[in-house]
């Protein structure tokens, strides 16, 4: 069980501050993976999830997206951190939380892409211009202002 499953034991469903990370990844030829996910069900999202006890948001990153498609990541490039009234999350089970999130992007991920299916239903590359309509609102956000400060291959993918 994890830290964040003991604290529930604790708290019950009341509002906490929980930190992640997601990592967009950027293939060789610019195409952005996405993952659709269990919850929100059938909803896109960016690879990612909640820190552990004892890790810095590069672990949580490299861990998260290595344990949902099992590929590794070596450089992660800050993108933003994101925290706020808007990232607040009411789970179907009730638990409330405010997530305060590390964007990182990575070029060249390592491994052969694996599906966990606990977590999610498919993993899919997409060229930017034909980003799913689906996609988590905070995350949508984060692909976005990666799109407008960050990408590199934007001019080169139609």
């Amino acid at each position: 069980m994890g830290y964040i499953e003991n604290l529930r034991k604790l708290v019950g469903h009341r509002p906490l501050i929980f930190v992640g990370s997601v990592v967009i990844v950027v293939d060789e030829e610019g195409k952005i993976l996405l993952q659709q996910r269990k919850f929100p069900a059938g909803a896109w999202g960016i690879p990612g999830g909640l820190m552990e006890l004892g890790e810095s948001t590069e672990d949580v990153a490299r861990r998260e997206l290595f344990e949902e498609t099992s590929l590794h990541v070596d450089e992660l490039t800050l993108i933003n951190v994101y925290s706020g009234p808007e990232h607040f999350i009411r789970a179907a089970n009730g638990d409330e939380f405010y997530v305060v999130t590390t964007a990182y992007y990575a070029e060249n991920a390592i491994g052969d892409l694996v599906v966990d299916q606990a977590e999610s239903i498919t993993f899919k590359y997409f060229s930017p211009h034909e980003l799913p309509e689906n996609i988590v609102k905070s995350h949508k956000n984060i692909l976005d202002e990666f799109l407008l400060k960050h990408y590199k291959f934007l001019s080169a993918v139609k």
